[in-house]
């Protein structure tokens, strides 16, 4: 009896669990994984990447078709390798901002936002791993899509005073520009879900913002209409990738601050209810 008491008491004691810190790489660790685990972001994803490509080869298989021919639309004709490879963004940006949406507003709807801040009391980390991941993976399939749709889309049209190469001059940076609008859209998404926790209010608000709200501006009277157009999310975002500008647009570096500044906006109203209202 007193040999097994003092056997028990010496025995040693039970390992402890490791305790794990809340980091910066961790939290966007989970985030990669909770991206990739969803069916719909390789369905969307693989959309959006479809839309840029398809869409800018059939724009350019167009274009060379009808080139010299009476039936070319006028303002057609007027075109670039760069406009026609390009023509998918505004079908682009309608599928990775509705992902966008469906990264954050998709957790409150299942409820698993609960465990995600549970496990990130600070909560502002998750949104911004949530915005960073995202952006990231948008910014890799729109470059993909942009520089595939413009080379071989270049080589459609090649013969005709549309054909550009890579070397021409503005055609990188409208490349670029391209691509880093799509990835924006995307991060305007995941803000719009956050701030609206709901899908359908998100994705009602990023379509009227992109796409509706230009065409009721267009109704303003015209001797303001064009210093209030030039400012909206869609037209600062188109003026970071055309090639061409005039006074009634903004040049490629204001247009990508006033974007950056509706991205910031979207961001910080979504990191206010965050923080202020419970889940």
């Amino acid at each position: 009896m007193t040999t097994l008491t003092a056997t028990e008491q010496t025995s040693p004691p039970a390992p402890a669990r490791p305790a794990y810190r809340v980091t910066g790489r961790r939290v966007l660790a989970s985030e990669w994984d909770k991206l990739w685990s969803l069916r719909s972001t390789w369905i969307t994803l693989g959309l959006g990447l479809l839309f840029l490509v398809a869409f800018g080869l059939i724009a350019s298989g167009r274009y060379a078709s009808t080139y010299g021919s009476p039936h070319m639309d006028h303002d057609f004709a007027s075109s670039t390798a760069v406009s026609l490879s390009l023509f998918g963004t505004n079908f682009a940006q309608l599928a990775l901002g509705v992902l966008g949406v469906l990264v954050t507003a998709g957790e409150y709807s299942t409820g698993m936002i609960r465990s995600s801040l549970a496990a990130v009391p600070r909560r502002l980390p998750v949104l911004w791993s949530k915005a960073a991941v995202f952006g990231l993976v948008a910014l890799a399939v729109a470059l993909v899509g942009v520089c595939v749709a413009f080379f071989f889309g270049g080589r459609i049209v090649s013969g005709t005073p549309a054909a550009m190469g890579f070397s021409h001059a503005g055609v990188v940076r409208s490349l670029l520009g391209a691509a880093l609008y799509l990835a924006l859209v995307g991060v305007i998404g995941t803000a719009l879900g956050s701030l609206l926790r709901s899908v359908a209010g998100g994705i009602s608000v990023l379509v009227a913002a992109l796409m509706l709200v230009p065409g009721l501006a267009e109704l303003l009277p015209s001797s303001w209409r064009d210093d209030i157009t030039r400012y909206l999310p869609s037209n600062a975002g188109e003026s970071m990738f055309a090639l061409t500008h005039d006074s009634t647009t903004l040049s490629p570096a204001a247009g990508l601050l006033v974007f950056l500044g509706w991205t910031a906006l979207a961001l910080a109203g979504a990191a206010y209810r965050l923080l202020r209202s419970d889940v």
